[in-house]
């Protein structure tokens, strides 16, 4: 076999020239630069259309952080001494694309792991939608959001948000009111004050101090318990400028969990209800008849008998049965004394009194949840009768209490309000009634707690005055057997009043203690003591000794008796 000989090279490939090589290579770089240049954009429209090209039914969420984000703030909420009441805080709410989603059937498996309380058949319908924009969750807790995101599952991100978080929970909560899941406010001073709150970041001060509010809805809530009631309502106003101090209804709800929220904790039986005020109505009517100047306090009526017009007859619950005296018809709160009363004013006068003191028209109060009084569509005689004592009127214990507040302070209305006013400002308010018929009911009111029916209200120090109100439930048109409405209004110091106490038990039921009474003596009295006994201190009111002989002076009130014939000075 003939080899190559070794000394002859190898027949060498033949090469291309070197601007060949150079040229091939451009042209591959070409080739690869092009097609990430395609599948760049093919990634940049796919995120354009996830984020800008929405469908309208799709809940569209914000673009841009800063500015934007900072425009969904709510301003803080705070009470009369700068308690945080209500505040936003940020939380962070899961949303996913469906249409990038890998595997849907697997996101909720592991989601369920994380998330327990999920729906996991809801939640994979959602997955499985043609959209690009579906919320699965708002509001996770920092924990929350930490286990979702370790899951790495592709669709899945966070966005954001503020909740409203109310620290005291229930214990302001139908003052407070609360808002939705977008942070809209739906009742309250939150829905009131709705744009002002989203709008502003200077805090919105209300007059309510959490410590009265506080104590009023314990003595209630013991209250209720005691006397298996169905629900109640307090108040506390400054009479001075008609800041309320504290407004309480059981039962209440936490504005926490707005979605748990029943119905009958929703009712606010302070602002919303209208009742039958029952005997606290003789406020007015007494005020009314002095204020005249034709009937004084040494004037009286005879009570010996029922009054009987058409098919009605009008008796006394604790009857004397004998002449009264104008400051005995209201110590005893006598029903026919104060009916002859109102008729000797006139049904005009009448109409045009409870007018002037706020009677006839809804609560000027900063919340939406305020009832409308019922008034009797014809103003007759009878009306006349039965509204003197309280039936046949209903209102809500706020209008009560800003009524009976003028009449003890001088003579002047103050609309309530829930705003806390500024340092120094001087309220104005409307004279209703003479200082001199103030001064008048002042005397009448610390009489029934010292001789009358409202001795439980007593506060030792507090020289507290009041009077006693119960009445049948209206139900629909008709009274509601056995279901009453107990309450009692109180105010303290009575030397210088500063304060009306109001409560009110819903459906009380007697006890043994009571000896099966349920009146508004036996039931809300002793509320209105305690209240005020625990608030006093809080408020700066200082105790003073109720027996020292200027005080004694000051409340004493001339009684003249018919059967006496001369007039006696009784020291209360």
């Amino acid at each position: 076999m003939i080899g190559r000989h070794p000394f002859f090279p190898k027949k060498r490939r033949r090469e291309p020239p070197v601007p060949a090589r150079v040229e091939t290579g451009r042209s591959r770089l070409l080739i690869t630069g092009a097609l990430f240049s395609a599948a760049f954009l093919v990634v940049t429209g796919r995120l354009i259309g996830v984020t800008m090209f929405v469908e309208k039914s799709q809940p569209q969420y914000s673009r841009t952080v800063g500015k934007a984000a900072l425009k969904t703030g709510r301003a803080n909420i705070v009470d009369r001494n700068g308690n945080l009441l209500a505040t936003s805080l940020k939380t962070a709410s899961l949303f996913a694309n469906p249409r990038v989603m890998l595997d849907a059937r697997e996101a909720v498996n592991k989601l369920a792991a994380v998330l327990p309380d999920l729906n996991s058949r809801l939640t994979y319908e959602k997955l499985t939608q043609d959209r690009s924009f579906i919320w699965l969750r708002r509001h996770l807790t920092p924990r929350q959001k930490y286990e979702v995101n370790k899951l790495g599952i592709p669709g899945l991100d966070f966005r954001d948000e503020e909740r409203r978080v109310y620290p005291s929970a229930a214990l302001a909560s139908h003052i407070l009111g609360h808002t939705d899941i977008d942070n809209r406010g739906l009742a309250g001073v939150e829905r009131h004050f709705n744009q002002k709150l989203r709008e502003s970041r200077t805090p919105l001060k209300l007059s309510i101090d959490i410590r009265v509010q506080h104590a009023m809805r314990k003595e209630l809530a013991a209250a209720v318990r005691e006397f298996r009631g169905i629900g109640a309502a307090g108040i506390v106003m400054d009479i001075r400028n008609g800041e309320v101090i504290s407004i309480v209804s059981l039962p209440d709800f936490d504005p926490n969990r707005p979605s748990n929220i029943q119905p009958d904790t929703r009712f606010n039986r302070a602002t919303l209800g209208v009742y039958e005020m029952g005997s606290t109505f003789k406020i007015f009517t007494t005020a009314m008849a002095l204020d005249t100047g034709r009937i004084s306090m040494r004037d009286g009526y005879d009570a010996t008998h029922p009054i009987r017009i058409a098919r009605f007859v009008i008796r006394d619950y604790h009857a004397k049965r004998r002449w009264l005296s104008v400051p005995e018809i209201f110590m005893y709160s006598s029903n026919i004394g104060s009916a002859k009363m109102a008729l000797d004013v006139g049904i005009a006068g009448q109409r045009a009194f409870l007018q002037k003191v706020g009677i006839l028209h809804p609560s000027p109060v900063e919340i939406s949840e305020v009832g409308a009084p019922l008034i009797p569509p014809r103003w007759r005689k009878i009306n006349a009768i039965t509204i003197s004592y309280g039936h046949g009127l209903s209102i809500s214990p706020m209008q009560l209490v800003a009524g009976v507040g003028s009449m003890i302070n001088g003579g002047i209305y103050h609309a309530p309000t829930f705003l806390k006013k500024p340092s120094g400002s001087k309220s104005i308010g409307r004279r209703v009634i003479s200082a001199k018929t103030s001064d008048q009911i002042k005397r009448l009111f610390r009489l029934v707690v010292t001789k009358g029916t409202g001795s439980k209200a007593a506060a030792d120090g507090y020289l507290v005055g009041g009077k006693t109100g119960t009445s049948e439930k209206v139900v629909g048109r008709h009274y509601k057997k056995k279901a009453l409405i107990s309450s009692f209004i109180g105010a303290f110091p009575m030397n210088a009043p500063r304060y009306v106490v109001f409560a009110m038990i819903d459906e009380p039921s007697g006890t043994k203690k009571t000896f099966s009474y349920a009146t508004g003596g036996w039931v809300a009295a002793p509320v209105v003591g305690k209240v005020i006994a625990r608030i006093g201190p809080l408020l700066g009111v200082r105790a003073i000794d109720e027996k020292a002989p200027e005080i004694v002076r000051e409340m004493a009130i001339d009684i003249v008796t018919k059967k006496e014939g001369k007039r006696r000075l009784a020291s209360f």
